[in-house]
């Protein structure tokens, strides 16, 4: 399909409450497939509709596990217990990591790209993924609920250079 350009902070749109979907239609596909696409290109694990300019309550996830690429279209946290912090980055704010906490599982409840409900559990890395996506369609960045944040541009230079 298309690989999109990834909006980066102090992009607006990236501040917006996205907006519910409500026409699961040949538009939102083809939204789902160039997400996808723009994710995979730029190494991502997750990417929201915000990023790539649309102010939609759609993600998705793929942490590179065995539930492979996850659509998931108007998700909502329904439960999440425990805690867990790790770092994180973000496509729409390179060069920048933060340790951020999130819970350790989450159940989250959505649509498929044809408006079936499906509910998915997640833990660990697959639950942080989801929660940072979930925080974008909402207006949160990591850089806002980080504990530390650090700058990794710089490469460490090793002997002879």
């Amino acid at each position: 399909m298309a690989i999109r350009i990834i909006v980066k902070d102090p992009d607006p749109v990236l501040r917006e409450r996205a907006i519910q979907v409500t026409k699961f239609n040949s538009n939102l596909h083809k939204l789902l497939t160039d997400m996808a696409e723009t994710m995979y290109d730029a190494e991502g694990v997750g990417l929201a509709a915000p990023q790539v300019g649309i102010s939609k309550r759609v993600i998705v996830v793929d942490v590179g596990d065995d539930n492979g690429l996850i659509e998931m279209v108007n998700p909502e946290i329904v439960e999440q217990e425990g805690e867990q912090i790790g770092p994180e980055g973000c496509l729409s704010i390179p060069n920048l990591n933060g340790d951020v906490r999130r819970f350790q599982q989450i159940k989250v409840n959505g649509f498929d790209r044809n408006g079936k409900p499906i509910t998915l559990e997640a833990s660990d890395y697959l639950a942080r993924a989801f929660q940072h996506e979930i925080d974008h369609l909402n207006g949160v960045l990591f850089t806002d609920i980080a504990d530390s944040i650090y700058d990794v541009s710089a490469k460490p230079r090793g002997r002879g250079e």
